[in-house]
């Protein structure tokens, strides 16, 4: 009986804490990931000095669990310094206890980085693009959305 309590306790924290492993990444790496999805994917660029970006992340993650059936993936994207990498990151997503994938952007030139992810986006965060490669839906915005707004981005991206 103790061995399978402390299985159950040792599967749960390796999952919680591969749940909050951070990813460094190219630009190429991250679209390729993008661009290979065969499932709605949320894309939020944010940053842990950005307070419009805090704000909206617990929205994102509260929304996108909502959607779980219907197998929608947050992946959240750090723009933080990389003296704050990983370090800050990590702590940051931990003591919120977000779910997803998570990547570190690590990439200085925004006027090369920004258009692989959207033609429009000139470098401002947060920005999110919603994508649903079966429908082809795709919606890009790059300032903070308000939680009513998220949920109708969400109910449209998995709208079949």
């Amino acid at each position: 009986m103790k061995k399978n309590i402390l299985v159950v306790i040792l599967v749960s924290l390796a999952q919680f804490l591969a749940a909050q492993n951070v990813t460094r990444v190219k630009i190429e790496e991250l679209s390729t990931y993008i661009k290979n999805a065969d499932h709605p994917l949320v894309v939020n660029f944010w940053a842990t000095w950005c307070l419009s970006c805090v704000h909206e992340l617990s929205y994102f993650d509260s929304g996108v669990k909502k959607l779980a059936a219907q197998k929608v993936e947050l992946v959240l994207v750090s723009l933080d310094f990389k003296k704050d990498y990983p370090k800050k990151v990590k702590d940051f997503l931990r003591e919120k206890k977000y779910q997803g994938r998570f990547y570190w952007l690590n990439e200085t030139d925004a006027d090369r980085f920004c258009p692989q992810i959207d033609t429009r986006w000139d470098g401002a965060i947060p920005a999110s693009l919603f994508l649903n490669p079966k429908t082809g839906y795709r919606s890009f915005y790059q300032r903070q959305l308000t939680e009513p707004q998220l949920e109708l981005e969400l109910k449209a991206l998995v709208k079949e």
